[in-house]
Formats: structure tokens, sequence, C-alpha cells
């Protein structure tokens, strides 16, 4: 992955804006001090580091232990239906197959094929429960678990009378290889319906690596939030022409500045980009620097926007980040966060337990 180098206008104009700017992080923690808006503790895929990933048993779990978001990822089948799961293509690491819908199914098997060629009574045969996802061990498995749609996550949140909770619903659309995923404007559209009939819109923010999805969904719903993400390679910074993700934004014609580019998104309250180099590091490795660092933070803060990188594990990373005035994490432990926030004094999710079937 390649490294930002910020030029020099860029720096000086940033370091002229930090005397003005406290860290949001020491207000809030400092006695009697200004309070800022609460940290963003956000469950990436439910807390996949502690329950199988975009469950309702996840997600239920999150809300119990109190979280503020419920981070989620969408798909949309071949007969659009809107699916909650990250992998555009059923990934045989996390699902397998239990036999085919109908004898002789020429789709079959369904591990390998794109959501979008399935349809939903296809994926419900899939076990995606099966096994602990590699490199989480202290991941509770839901055996059998079946893919859920948006509207059971909607719904499960409604259960729980859980009004003081967010939604930031990833979109997915893979805007690098669009064949692989339903067509934006169809893909957009059924995710804003699902939403929009739910009757919790107001407690939804729309996030996406593809700008252009975000431009839709602007049209649609001028008035939710949305999350401008991005991993700095999607940028595509140095490179001739735009970025397939960024809407028909050139990144270079903003001296490949993430924030300064972003701004100009109508509707955009918020940047998620991922946390650091490399996209895994951690604090005190070798060669490990932030993305999102004090600049980003700081520039961004002047324009108006919150800044919530993904995706952080690590403790002591964690309290670097909270330390550069990031506004929340996005993390696969948000029991660990959870935490640290309540060590630092900080204010905490309220937790929810179920009123009702969910």
């Amino acid at each position: 992955m390649s490294v930002r180098h910020p030029n020099a206008r860029r720096l000086l104009a940033v370091l002229a804006l930090l005397p003005a700017l406290s860290s949001p992080v020491a207000a809030q923690a400092a006695p009697g001090g200004p309070v800022r808006a609460r940290f963003d503790l956000q469950a990436h895929r439910g807390g996949l580091g502690l329950t199988t990933e975009e469950s309702l048993e996840g997600f239920g779990k999150a809300l119990r232990l109190g979280v503020s978001t419920l981070e989620l990822d969408t798909q949309v089948t071949k007969d659009l239906r809107v699916v909650v799961n990250h992998d555009r293509q059923v990934s045989g690491v996390k699902c397998r197959d239990t036999g085919p819908v109908t004898p002789g199914d020429p789709m079959y098997p369904y591990v390998g094929k794109y959501v979008k060629d399935l349809t939903l009574d296809r994926i419900k045969t899939l076990d995606c429960g099966y096994q602990q996802l590699p490199g989480f061990p202290e991941q509770e498995v839901v055996k059998g678990f079946r893919m859920v749609e948006l509207k059971d996550v909607l719904n499960l949140v409604k259960s729980y009378r859980a009004r003081g909770v967010r939604l930031n619903i990833e979109t997915k659309v893979e805007a690098g290889a669009p064949e692989q995923t339903a067509p934006r404007e169809v893909f957009v559209r059924r995710v804003y319906e699902e939403i929009h009939h739910s009757g919790i819109e107001r407690q939804v923010t729309i996030q996406s690596f593809d700008w252009g999805a975000l431009g839709v969904m602007h049209r649609l719903a001028p008035r939710w939030p949305l999350v401008a993400l991005t991993n700095y390679d999607f940028l595509q910074v140095g490179k001739p022409g735009a970025s397939p993700w960024l809407g028909g934004i050139d990144a270079d014609d903003y001296d490949g500045d993430f924030v300064r580019a972003a701004a100009t998104l109508p509707g955009v309250t918020t940047l998620s980009p991922n946390y650091g180099f490399p996209q895994s590091g951690k604090v005190g490795d070798p060669g490990f620097r932030f993305y999102s660092d004090a600049a980003m933070v700081a520039e961004a803060h002047a324009r108006g926007l919150k800044v919530v990188p993904w995706t952080c594990d690590d403790p002591a990373t964690v309290e670097a980040l909270m330390d550069l005035g990031v506004d929340g994490i996005i993390t696969d432990y948000p029991d660990r966060v959870r935490r640290i926030m309540a060590d630092r004094g900080m204010p905490l999710p309220r937790p929810y337990r179920p009123h009702g079937r969910g």
C-alpha cells in the first residue's frame, strides 16, 4: 500500500488551525471542562471478534454490551433482496454449502458465486456459522447461521427499543469491478427502500467506498448523513484521471488530500479512512504510521466533519487514535474499546435489552 505524503502547503494550513482546536478527547475527559459529542463506539460487522459476523446474535450482543453504532454491510441478491454480508462473493472460509435448493440446480455449489447472481432461497441454504473465523480466537460461533436480511437487523434494533443506537450501513458497491455487484442505482435504491420502510431511518448513516453510491443515496434521501470511506489506495493519487471509487472526483485536483476531496460530497458528515499503514499495524511496530493523523483530524474538524477510522482492535493503538482526537473507532472488539473509554472516564453508550421478539 502506498504511503501518503501531504504537501507542505497543506501541512502549514493545518498546523495553523491546531491552536484553535482543542483535542476532543481531552476536552471530554477534563474535569469541569467543555463537553463534546460522545465518542462513537462502532461494532464492526456487529463485533466480529466476539460473535459470528453480521449475525443477529452478534448485533444483539453488541446492543446488550452498549455501543453507539452497529456497523454492517449490505449486498443485493439476484431477486433484489438486501442481505447483510461483507463479501460480494460467497466465502468458503465463512460459509459452506449444505445442498442445492432443487435437485440439479445449475448454480450449485453456491460457495464462490457472487451474491448478485444468487437468489435469497439459494443463499439461505448456506451454513455461515460452521467454523470460527481464523484469527479471531474469542469469536463465539453461531452454529448453522444463515445470512440475514437488512430488514431483520432493523427489526432487531426496534425490538430492543434501541433508539439511541445508530446503524452505519455500508452499500458494498464494487466500483472497481461493477459487474461483481448489483448495479449501483439498483443497489442503492433497494437499500434506501428497506431503510425508509423500517420507520427508524433517523438512526441510520450510510457509508461507502464508492462515492458515486453516496451521490445516488443523497439524491434519494438528502437528509441522511453520509460517511465517506477510503483505504487510501482507492484515491489513486498520482494516477491519470479520476478513480472509479470517487464518483467522478479526481483526488489529484485536491493534491491527493482525502479530507478536501471528500468535503465536496453533498451530505457527507463523517470521514472513515483506514487508521494507518500497514492496514493492520500497531503503535510501536517498525515503520507503522497513522493515516488518520492529527493533521487529518484537525483539517476535518475545521470543515465540520468527524473522523471515525476503521478497523482498529489493538488497545494501545486505539488509545493513540483517541489522543489524536478522532471522533470514534470502528472495531471488531467493542468490549475492549468500551473498557478503554471507562478507564478514561468517557461517557459510555447505554446497554439495551430486548423488549419482545426480534
